[in-house]
């Protein structure tokens, strides 16, 4: 058992919290029972090490089990180690550290995609992350990450995300005019989810959502840029009827993308 948090092993885990030491190793962090159980059914290769208490072992039977079918070994930890390790208050008893693993932009479009979320800009963790559970959930074929949003092996994406980065394409890119102009290319029109566009009840009405989608998600604070705006072929609002002041980037998000969801899979009349 480790059970000495100034070891060099655990502290080139704990590194994995800085985008750097992510950057440099091309590992990341991955913490609590979830995300673990999702790591070993779907993506096992991806695991390099696997540390966890005694205690929690024998809480989630599974987890062992899932572990010892993938041939991965499991380090046993003392609490105190695996809280020095972790990048959040309670870990639950488990950490990972898995190789990161982006989609290529070619190998999304070579899909023949019907669903896309691009993010532009997009800072915040928990919305980031969010919003790659919520494609999952609705079906999407692959979520990309433009401009300087957030890392998405930050360990705050890779919580929210609640082990659907492991089901769901993700792709990193820089440019976001290269990849809308790879959108189009593929016959996907770009939708840029804003304030300033029509109304979504509007836009189920006329069936402009049957069709192959990327919505555009822009910053939080600051939505998409006047030339970002432009770059799309339509905008739509999701409409507010209460008196909230406005709605957070990532449940907005989620209305838009089961919009579509639900457009694209009604049956012909």
């Amino acid at each position: 058992m480790i059970d000495n948090p100034r070891s060099p092993r655990v502290r080139a885990v704990a590194k994995l919290a800085k985008r750097n030491a992510r950057s440099e190793t091309g590992l990341f962090l991955l913490e609590g029972p979830q995300a673990v159980a999702e790591a070993l059914e779907y993506r096992p290769e991806l695991l390099m090490e696997l540390f966890a208490t005694p205690t929690a072992l024998e809480r989630y039977p599974a987890i062992r089990d899932a572990a010892v079918f993938a041939e991965i070994d499991i380090e046993f930890v003392s609490e105190h180690v695996l809280d020095s390790m972790a990048d959040t208050v309670t870990p639950q008893g488990f950490i990972a550290v898995c190789r990161q693993f982006p989609t290529s932009l070619k190998d999304i479009f070579n899909n023949e995609p019907k669903l896309l979320a691009i993010l532009e800009e997009v800072r915040d963790p928990g919305n980031a992350g969010t919003i790659i559970r919520a494609a999952d959930a609705a079906g999407a074929d692959a979520v990309i990450l433009t401009g300087r949003s957030v890392d998405v092996y930050n360990p705050k994406v890779v919580r929210s995300t609640t082990g659907s980065l492991f089901h769901m394409p993700v792709a990193i890119a820089a440019d976001l005019e290269a990849v809308i102009e790879r959108a189009r290319a593929a016959g996907i029109q770009v939708i840029a989810a804003d304030i300033k566009g029509d109304d979504l009840l509007a836009a189920r009405e006329t069936g402009v959502l049957t069709a192959p989608t990327a919505w555009l998600f822009g910053n939080e604070a600051r939505g998409l840029t006047d030339e970002h705006y432009a770059l799309a072929d339509n905008a739509i609002r999701v409409p507010i009827y209460g008196q909230a002041e406005s709605m957070n980037l990532a449940t907005a998000a989620s209305v838009c993308l089961y919009e579509s969801a639900f457009s694209q899979r009604r049956p012909a009349e």
